[in-house]
């Protein structure tokens, strides 16, 4: 009777231990659009070893003397045909623009080592873009991380920057939680939008993903493909998205682009290794406009740091808008960038 009950334990256990092997290393597939190569896109091959894919929206009539680069949030967040059809209402006024998908994500090349990805390599491709284009200044406007990564470039090249545009800012670097307990004032009429990230995360995550995250994080291996991971970031992306809007309706459906699921893991997780960019960024005087929707989730305290540290700046709130402003307020973003980058 023994030797059954204990035979029939090791049964047990064995099956056990082959649909937890199972769920964890069997590849999975996610309902994504097929990705369409885009005809504007052109690469550049960085020292770094990036390969870069971006599109250049060139000005119309008499030429600005700076142009615009485009940081998309994320990290891992590709540029969309959106971002493109928005922001080539500036090329009326006068401005190149480009977009890029930072290394790791969208038409841009994957790391091989995805150690690779950090916030000092998003910054070091910056610069040398910088100097691709052959422009003494350049506009930046930056989208939640990709204002983090502005500020990182304007620490250490702030005489390359003429304007700076935050729109939906993330926290700078390291991260000061204790700013979450500074309240805004009522006068601003701020809200919370009605999802979260922890809900969309939640929502989305597996068992095999959390195990993905985990050895990427510790050893810097690929458990899984990158073709897997960046569509499963795809659709977590898209669900996390609710949390960017004031009205979902707006999100829309999953767009043909592919998030990098690498490059977000391991960029976000190089946060906690920069040093402290504050001091540097003291009394800045670049002129810098701030832009917040009245529902991003983002706190805001995180905001007053920038308004401290940019003493040159103007803030605006975006009436019935989110995280990703431009998203359900396409006509006030595009109008009040205008009006600040031409006075």
């Amino acid at each position: 009777m023994k030797k059954r009950i204990l035979l029939f334990i090791k049964f047990t256990l064995v099956i056990i231990f082959l649909i937890f092997g199972f769920i964890i290393l069997f590849p999975r597939s996610y309902q994504v659009p097929a990705i369409e190569k885009r005809k504007s896109t052109k690469y550049w091959n960085l020292i770094s070893g990036s390969r870069i894919a971006y599109t250049l929206i060139q000005a119309k009539g008499e030429k600005k003397p700076y142009p615009i680069i485009f940081l998309q949030g994320g990290p891992g967040g590709p540029i969309y045909n959106r971002n493109i059809e928005t922001l080539s209402s500036f090329s009326e006024a006068g401005f190149d623009i480009y977009l890029y998908d930072q290394i790791g994500c969208g038409y841009s090349d994957r790391l091989k080592n995805i150690g690779g990805y950090s916030i000092e390599r998003h910054k070091q491709d910056l610069e040398e873009i910088v100097k691709i284009i052959g422009t003494n200044k350049v506009i930046l406007i930056g989208q939640s991380w990709g204002a983090i990564l502005a500020t990182e470039f304007i620490a250490e090249k702030p005489a390359l920057v003429e304007k700076v545009i935050f729109t939906g800012p993330g926290y700078l670097l390291p991260i000061n939680r204790s700013l979450e307990e500074i309240k805004a004032p009522d006068s601003l009429k701020l809200r919370n939008p009605q999802f979260t990230n922890r809900q969309g995360r939640k929502n989305i995550y597996t068992i095999r993903a959390r195990f993905v995250e985990w050895f990427a994080k510790a050893f810097d291996w690929k458990l899984a493909s990158d073709k897997e991971m960046d569509e499963f970031e795809t659709v977590l992306d898209h669900e996390m998205g609710k949390s960017t809007v004031c009205d979902t309706a707006m999100l829309g459906d999953i767009e043909n682009n592919r998030s990098g699921y690498y490059s977000s893991v391991k960029t976000v997780q190089s946060f906690d290794n920069v040093i402290d960019i504050r001091p540097k960024l003291r009394n800045c005087r670049i002129p810098a406009l701030i832009m917040k929707g009245q529902c991003d989730g983002m706190k805001w305290g995180y905001v007053t740091e920038y308004l401290n540290l940019f003493t040159n700046h103007r803030l605006i709130i975006i009436p019935n808008a989110g995280h990703s402003i431009a998203r359900e307020q396409p006509g006030l973003y595009v109008k009040n960038i205008l009006d600040f980058l031409t006075q």
